[in-house]
């Protein structure tokens, strides 16, 4: 069976079509965001459980492209693109950590952590990035002219675009606001050899700045309002659901910057839903850091307005965004969810991060937030030690070790370290060693 997708206008009033291999980020006729739209009647032609076997077969196999857990969705994700034309590194598959001793010091008995960093670049934006990119390699191959594939990032997203393109034989170009990424980050996009224009603007100029240029110039534009990346991020949501053996879980905690990733998790799950997949939503929780907060305070007003703020600097720097593309889908999946959202402070994602840490994880401080939150959820008995919990972590910790250090270091400003843990430095006598372990021990027991 020839599956096949659209991009569509989400404006009601609009619905106007696109091809999904045409160079398009907004509706021709009014101008709003798009999104991909699957023949939903085709893919209703094969029954919930042959799409359960046929995933599950597929899972992390070496068949290409199905190995990827995105690729081995591909019906649900772009059957557009030639197998021969996806650009795949393996994405998907991560760790669904079940976080077994944080959730005993919170009184939670199902807690786990989706520990989307774990992955070739090192954070969630892999899953998104192969489908765009693959999507251009399409395009390329049918004849048409793109002359490189560009981003406005705070980090992650340019680490992913490079990395994929490289892979694909394409040059990428990445906007990023100087002084607002952390070494690591900046640094993959350079190995993997990108232009990267560091600019002295925030995120959210640099994404008024990149559109213009992708525009004018023939270069395809890589960033979330490009519903592409939308389609992979969605199967995170399948992939949960399918680790725990086609089970849904009661509460989804989602980091929230520019709303994507939210949008796409909502998505993925309204799409099990209406196959048959499952038979129940779970509460979709949106957290923002305190500085960085338009969705909330849209929130407090029951989403009747919502404005764009100046985002303030934040530990949590991928989502240090005030002006959301994807706001609007996003608060439409928050309705259709029951949806929460919840803001962090400082001190609250910086501890919370660490906290967790303690047991086992290395977590960013984005996952941080999401962490804040879910401990303000428990104290307000919203969240209750029976309900399964998933936490989205959105990047590797390692991008973030700057942060870990300074917290550790007691040099972040606004943050008491409540769980700071620095080298003991001794002399190399045995004797002293034995007494400062042993002390220890004992002040652990």
């Amino acid at each position: 069976m020839e599956f096949t997708a659209h991009f569509r206008c989400i404006n009601p009033d609009c619905g106007a079509t696109y091809d999904l291999l045409d160079v398009i980020y907004h509706c021709r006729k009014c101008g709003s965001l798009l999104e991909v739209v699957h023949d939903m009647d085709k893919l209703k032609a094969r029954g919930a459980k042959e799409w359960k076997d046929l995933f599950d077969d597929r899972y992390k196999r070496h068949t290409w492209p199905q190995g990827s857990a995105v690729w081995g969705k591909k019906e649900w994700v772009c059957p557009n693109v030639d197998n021969a034309n996806v650009v795949s590194m393996y994405e998907g598959g991560t760790n669904l950590f079940w976080a077994e001793r944080l959730g005993k010091e919170l009184g939670l008995n199902d807690l786990w952590v989706k520990q989307c960093g774990n992955s070739h670049t090192g954070s969630f934006k892999d899953v998104g990035m192969t489908v765009l990119v693959s999507v251009v390699n399409q395009m390329i191959a049918n004849g048409k002219r793109i002359n490189a594939v560009a981003c406005a990032s705070t980090g992650d997203t340019s680490a992913a675009l490079a990395a994929y393109c490289a892979a694909a034989g394409i040059q990428s170009v990445v906007f990023l606001p100087r002084g607002k990424v952390s070494a690591a980050q900046l640094v993959q996009p350079l190995a993997n050899d990108s232009l990267v224009l560091s600019l002295d603007t925030d995120f959210d100029g640099c994404m008024k700045l990149v559109q213009q240029f992708c525009e004018e110039n023939d270069i395809y534009l890589a960033n979330s309002m490009n519903s592409l990346r939308i389609e992979g991020q969605k199967t995170v949501s399948v992939e949960i659901v399918q680790q725990f053996d086609w089970e849904t879980s009661d509460f989804v905690i989602i980091p929230g910057g520019n709303m994507g990733n939210l949008t796409a998790l909502g998505k993925g799950y309204l799409m099990m839903k209406e196959l048959g997949l499952i038979d129940k939503l779970p509460r979709l929780v949106c957290a923002q850091a305190e500085r960085a907060n338009p969705v909330y305070l849209s929130y407090l007003k029951k989403f009747k307005e919502f404005d764009p703020i100046k985002a303030k600097p934040t530990a949590a720097s991928a989502i240090q965004i005030g002006d959301p593309v994807n706001v609007h889908k996003a608060i439409d999946i928050l309705k259709k969810f029951d949806g929460i959202v919840e803001q962090a402070t400082e001190d609250e994602l910086a501890n919370s991060a660490a906290l967790a840490d303690k047991f086992g994880m290395f977590n960013c401080p984005h996952t941080g937030v999401a962490l804040a939150v879910l401990y303000k959820l428990i104290k307000r008995g919203i969240v209750k030690p029976h309900h399964r919990v998933v936490i989205i972590s959105t990047a590797h910790g390692l991008k973030f070790s700057d942060f870990k250090n300074d917290y550790h270091q007691n040099r972040l400003a606004g943050v008491e370290p409540r769980y700071a843990n620095q080298p003991v430095e001794l002399p190399a006598d045995y004797e002293t060693i034995r007494k400062t372990v042993f002390d220890k021990i004992e002040e652990a027991i």
